[in-house]
């Protein structure tokens, strides 16, 4: 079972097959870390996520405990995860963390510019 701590309503959630993933990580690490999870613009591509360890929070920060990893966004970048889930893949042929967010698509403001996300409203 999951468990959750919010200082704010979550932005991101983590699966508990990502959450146990991030915590083997973070046991190789030292020091009080975070998996801090930050939105970049991405042009035509949409939204470009980075998301590493952490141990500066910075003002604003939403900090969610998933199985006692804590995950923290920045407020800047909350708005663009809302409703994102993060998970983790290794089945052989795929191996890594993945982010379905419901909210993004197609950057390119309906310019048509070709980069083939299939999104009606950009003319791909």
């Amino acid at each position: 079972m999951t468990s959750t701590t919010d200082t704010a309503a979550p932005t991101v959630l983590l699966t508990p097959t990502a959450a146990t993933k991030v915590a083997e990580l973070l046991a190789a690490e030292t020091g009080d870390l975070a998996l801090r999870v930050a939105v970049m613009p991405g042009g035509c591509s949409g939204l470009r996520y980075e998301l590493f360890f952490d141990d500066q929070p910075l003002p604003g920060d939403i900090e969610t405990v998933y199985d006692g990893v804590r995950v923290v966004v920045d407020e800047q970048s909350a708005p663009f995860l809302a409703g994102a889930t993060i998970d983790y893949t290794d089945n052989g042929a795929e191996q890594g963390f993945t982010i379905d967010n419901p909210a993004a698509g197609c950057a390119c403001g309906g310019s048509g510019c070709g980069c083939g996300c299939g999104d009606a409203a950009c003319g791909c």
